[in-house]
C-alpha cells in the first residue's frame, strides 16, 4: 500500500524532495517549499508531518529539519530524534508487513467481512493515521483495544472469532507498545486521557522552529515558553526583552523579540536584496581600520541602496522605517548579528557562544539573573563571518596553527573583549566569547550605591590611591575586578600621569580621556597567544619606567610580566600609584598566585601594601549572586617565608554576610595600620597622628555618602533601569574629587579643620545640581 493517498502529484513529489546537507556533526534535511500553498509546520500542519516522516525513513541518521519558504524554519535534534523515532517503526512495520495479514483464505467465509474490515483499519493507522497523527493513532490504537477486548468478552469462548479477536488484539498491542517506548509518545502519556484525534494541541508544545529570516544566518525560537513564569520585560531599542523563569529548570531564559523578526514579507525581501548588494563586497583589512568611520561610510551607503531598492521594488517607507532596516542591514553585513543588540543591555556581562554552531543557543550573564540561556541559536557561517572579521579588526591569525585569539571590539553602544577559539583546541568547531565593558566608566560612589562595598571603604580606598600605595584588586572570574580597577582610576587626581598595560584593552582609557585625563595606553601581546607579535607584557612595563613619574596600571597579571611589576613597585620606580588585577580569591590566593606559578621573589611580592578581595555571593540556591568587595588587607614587610603563618596580613575591612555590608575590624578602627602610618608620615599635621587620618577617611566617606544620596534621587537624574546615575558617573565624580582636594589643601593649610571642607564642598555640589537645572 502507497504511503500516501492520491493527494500526490509530481509537483508535490519534487517539493518534497529535500536536500541533505552534512554540516559539522549534523545530517539536515531542508525541504525548499517556496511552493507550497501553506505554511509548512510539523505542529500545525498533517501534510506537513506526513511528508517528512516519509522522508525520514529514507533519510536514517537525520539530526535537523528545515522547512525553506522566505524564512528557514528549523527543528532542533531533539524534535527531529523524536520523528526519526517514529519513522523507524513505520519502517520496521513497513519491513514486517506480514504481521498485518490477519486474514486467512482458508478461514470461514462467514468472517471474511470482519477480517476484511480489520485489515482495512490496520493499513490505515500504520500507513496514513501514523503519519500524520502519531499520538491520534497511539489513543485509536488504546481505544481499538479497549473495543476489542469489549467485544471478545461478549463471545461464547467455543466460537471461532476468538481465535482471531485476538490474534487482531495481539497486533494492534504490538504497534501500541513500539509507540509507546518513544519519546514522542512518553512526552505526552500524562495529557492523552480525553485527547481528541487529529487536534494539534500537544504537538505545538513539542514542536517549535527557531526561524531565520532569508539576509541573516542567526535562528531565533520565537515562541514564549508555555509554562514559563514571566520575571522582567524591558526593551533595548526596538528590541522586547522577556525573562522567563523555566519549571524544572535552575536556568533563566532571556528572550529577544527584535525588529527583524517582525517584519512582513516585502521588508524581508527589501533586506534580502540590500544585503546581497553589500555582501558582494569582500571586506579588507584596511576597511577596519577606523570601524567607526566604516559604519557611518556604510550606513550612508546602505540607506541610499533601501532607498533606490524599495523604489524598484514599489515599498513605501517612512523615515523611522528606513532608520530601523538600514541598522538591521548593518547588523548582517558588516556586523556581529544579535550579539550587537545583546550588548546594548547594560545589564549583560558575557554572552557565550558555544561549539558545535546550530544546535547550541547563546548563553548570557545578566547581572541580575545570573547565568540564562538565550532563544538565540548561531549558525556555523555566521561563525565563520565573525571570526573573519576578528582577523581583519585584530590583524592578527586564527587557525589550525593559532587556535587562540584575543582582543577589543567597538560595537554600537558597547566596548566589548572577545575571545574567539578554533580546532583544533575546540574540536567541534569555532567558539566565542564576548564580554562587555561598561560604556562608562565605574566610579566608587556609583559602586558603593550597588551595595558593593560600603561609602567608609570608598573614602578608604581614595585615601590609599592618594596615598600613592601598591594596590592588587583580587578576584574570581566575573567577580568585577576590572570594574572595580576603572572606579579606582577615576580616584586619581587629573594632575597625575597615568600609563595602563594591558593585553587586551579593557581599562575605559579613551572616556577617561575625554574626561581630561593625562594617560597613555600601553597594549602588549597577550601571554595566551601562541603566535608572539608584538611586545611583551614585560618590556611593556619596563618601558613605562622610563616614561617618567606616572601612575602605573597593569590590566590584568597573568604571568611573567609580574616580575618587572613587582620590581618596580619594590624600587618604588612609579613614584605613583600602582595597581592591578589578579586572579585569586584571598590575600594568600595571591601570594601563592604571584610566587609559587609565576615566579615573582618574595622578597618582591613584600611590594605589595594593599589586597581587596572580590567575590560573588550568592544565595542560598545559587540561582542569584551579588559582586562584594569581600576584605580589604593590608600586607606587613616583617616576614620571610609565609606571610600567612608570620601574621603579614592585617585585614583592614572584611565582608559581614549578615548584614552584606564591608565592616571596619578593631585593628584599623584602633590604628594598627602601618600603612596608613606610613602615609600619614610624609604629610604635614598627619604624621603620628591617628585622629587626623581618622577624620580624613570618615570626610571622603561623607562625600561619597552623600554623593549617593543625592545620585541616586529621580530628581537628580537617576534612572535605575538603565544603571545610569549623573551625579554617581565619572564626569561628575571628577569634578567631584577635585573640588574636595582644593577645598581640603585651602582649608587644612589655612588650619581649618574636615567639618569646615565638607560644608563648603556640599555647598559646591548643592550649586552644581542647581546648575545642571536639577530641583532639589
Amino acid at each position: 500500500m502507497a504511503l500516501f493517498s492520491s493527494e500526490n502529484n509530481q509537483s508535490s513529489k519534487d517539493i518534497w524532495k529535500p536536500e541533505v546537507i552534512r554540516e559539522g556533526e549534523d545530517r539536515i534535511l531542508r525541504f525548499d517549499l517556496q511552493t507550497y500553498p501553506t505554511l509548512p509546520s510539523l505542529e500545525n500542519d498533517p501534510i506537513t508531518m506526513a511528508r517528512t516522516l516519509s522522508a525520514l525513513t529514507r533519510e536514517k541518521d537525520t539530526t535537523k529539519i528545515i522547512f525553506f519558504q522566505k524564512r528557514d524554519y528549523e527543528y532542533n535534534s531533539q524534535q527531529t530524534r523524536m520523528l526519526v523515532e517514529i519513522s523507524q517503526i513505520i519502517d520496521h512495520i513497513s519491513r514486517h508487513k506480514d504481521r498485518l495479514e490477519i486474514f486467512n483464505t482458508s478461514i470461514d467465509p462467514r468472517l471474511k467481512n470482519f477480517y476484511f474490515e480489520k485489515n482495512k483499519i490496520l493499513n490505515t493507522l500504520v500507513f496514513f493515521d501514523l503519519l500524520r497523527d502519531p499520538i491520534g493513532t497511539y489513543v485509536k490504537l488504546k481505544r481499538q483495544i479497549r473495543e476489542e477486548k469489549i467485544f471478545k468478552d461478549g463471545l461464547d469462548k467455543k466460537d471461532l472469532m476468538n481465535k482471531f479477536v485476538d490474534q487482531y488484539i495481539t497486533v494492534l498491542n504490538w504497534i501500541k507498545s513500539m509507540l509507546g517506548e518513544t519519546t514522542l509518545i512518553k512526552s505526552v502519556l500524562k495529557e492523552i486521557e480525553g485527547y481528541e484525534t487529529g487536534s494539534r494541541k500537544l504537538y505545538s508544545r513539542l514542536f517549535e522552529p527557531s526561524i531565520k529570516p532569508d539576509f541573516m544566518y542567526t535562528r531565533l525560537a520565537a515562541k514564549f515558553p508555555e509554562e514559563g513564569e514571566l520575571l522582567e520585560t524591558y526593551n533595548l531599542g526596538e528590541t522586547e526583552v522577556n525573562i522567563f523563569k523555566i519549571p524544572d529548570s535552575s536556568q533563566y531564559l532571556f528572550h529577544v523579540s527584535p525588529p527583524e523578526f517582525r517584519l512582513n514579507e516585502e521588508e524581508y525581501d527589501l533586506l534580502d536584496a540590500g544585503r546581497s548588494i553589500m555582501t558582494s563586497h569582500e571586506p579588507t583589512k584596511q576597511d577596519f581600520i577606523d570601524p567607526k568611520l566604516m559604519r557611518e561610510v556604510n550606513e550612508s551607503v546602505g540607506r541610499e541602496l533601501l532607498q533606490n531598492l524599495a523604489r524598484e521594488m514599489n515599498i513605501k517607507l517612512t523615515d523611522k522605517k528606513l532608520d530601523s532596516l538600514v541598522e538591521i542591514l548593518l547588523r548582517y553585513t558588516i556586523g556581529f548579528g544579535l550579539i550587537e543588540v545583546l550588548m546594548q543591555d547594560d545589564k549583560i556581562q558575557d554572552v557565550s557562544v558555544n561549539s558545535p554552531l546550530g544546535r547550541i543557543p547563546l548563553f548570557i550573564v545578566h547581572s541580575d539573573f545570573q547565568d540564562c540561556k538565550t532563544n538565540i541559536i548561531p549558525t556555523r557561517t555566521e561563525a565563520e563571518s565573525w571570526a573573519t572579521k576578528l582577523r581583519l579588526i585584530s590583524g592578527r591569525p586564527l587557525d589550525e596553527s593559532n587556535p587562540i585569539l584575543d582582543t577589543e571590539l567597538e560595537l554600537p553602544g558597547a566596548r566589548t573583549r572577545v575571545s574567539a577559539i578554533s580546532p583544533p583546541m575546540s574540536h567541534a568547531g569555532l567558539a566565542f566569547s564576548f564580554r562587555r565593558h561598561s560604556d562608562r566608566p565605574w566610579t566608587l560612589a556609583k559602586l558603593a550605591a550597588k551595595k558593593s562595598l560600603t561609602p567608609f571603604a570608598a573614602g578608604l580606598i581614595s585615601f590609599l590611591i592618594d596615598g600613592k600605595r601598591a594596590i592588587l584588586i583580587a578576584g574570581t572570574r566575573s567577580s568585577g575586578k576590572t570594574s572595580f580597577l576603572s572606579a579606582c582610576l577615576i580616584e586619581i587626581l587629573r594632575r597625575y600621569r597615568i600609563i595602563t598595560v594591558e593585553d587586551t584593552l579593557e581599562i575605559p582609557v579613551k572616556d577617561m580621556r575625554e574626561l581630561g585625563y593625562n594617560i597613555e595606553s600601553l597594549k602588549v601581546e597577550s601571554a595566551l597567544a601562541i603566535s608572539k607579535e608584538g611586545v611583551s607584557a614585560t618590556d611593556g612595563i619596563r618601558s613605562t619606567l622610563r616614561l617618567g613619574d606616572s601612575a602605573l596600571i597593569v590590566g590584568e597579571i597573568r604571568s611573567k610580566e609580574a616580575i618587572a611589576l613587582f620590581e618596580a613597585m619594590r624600587v618604588g620606580a612609579s613614584a605613583n600609584v600602582v595597581a592591578g588585577t589578579i586572579h585569586a580569591d584571598s590575600p594568600y590566593g595571591v601570594f601563592d598566585r604571584v610566587v609559587n606559578d609565576i615566579g615573582v621573589p618574595r622578597t618582591s611580592f613584600k611590594a605589595t601594601d594593599i589586597i581587596i578581595i572580590l567575590a560573588p555571593i550568592t544565595t542560598a540556591g545559587g540561582l542569584h549572586a551579588k559582586k562584594r568587595v569581600i576584605s580589604i588587607t593590608e600586607v606587613r614587610k616583617h616576614w620571610e617565608v609565609d606571610p600567612l603563618k608570620e601574621n603579614a596580613y592585617i585585614d583592614l575591612m572584611t565582608y559581614n554576610p549578615h548584614t552584606d555590608e564591608l565592616e571596619p575590624t578593631p585593628e584599623l578602627i584602633n590604628g594598627d595600620s602601618e600603612v596608613l602610618k606610613s602615609i600619614a608620615s610624609i604629610r604635614p599635621r598627619f604624621a603620628g597622628n591617628w585622629d587626623m587620618i581618622w577624620k580624613d577617611i570618615l570626610l571622603r566617606a561623607k562625600v561619597k555618602q552623600t554623593l549617593i544620596e543625592y545620585g541616586t534621587r529621580s530628581e537628580f537624574g537617576a534612572q535605575p533601569e538603565s544603571n545610569h546615575f549623573p551625579l554617581l558617573e565619572a564626569d561628575f565624580m571628577v569634578k567631584a574629587n577635585d573640588m574636595l582636594h582644593n577645598l581640603m589643601e585651602e582649608i587644612i593649610e589655612g588650619g581649618g579643620d574636615t567639618e569646615k571642607i565638607y560644608t563648603e564642598w556640599e555647598r559646591w555640589l548643592k550649586k552644581q545640581v542647581k546648575l545642571n537645572s536639577l530641583k532639589i
